[in-house]
């Protein structure tokens, strides 16, 4: 191989490698980006489960109070 290809190849690899990197270099950004939005979503959604399950016992407490209100009504006649 004469210097001047092996310039050659060493020019390209190079410039590949340049390419690598950058792409490398926006997979990490996107990564953290990701992880980042992520934890956010993980902590929505425990806040959202903990809504609704205040939502449920209270349903299900207006559901109690209800059925014993029913019972104390004077059934009716027909």
């Amino acid at each position: 191989m004469t210097y001047q290809h092996f310039s050659n190849y060493s020019q390209r690899m190079e410039n590949e490698f340049n390419a690598l990197e950058g792409k490398l270099a926006q997979l990490i950004q996107v990564s953290g980006k990701l992880r980042a939005e992520n934890h956010q979503l993980r902590q929505e959604l425990a806040h959202a489960l903990s809504d609704h399950r205040q939502c449920s016992d209270k349903v299900e407490s207006a559901k109690a109070r209800l059925e014993k209100l029913l019972l104390t009504l004077p059934e009716e006649q027909a």
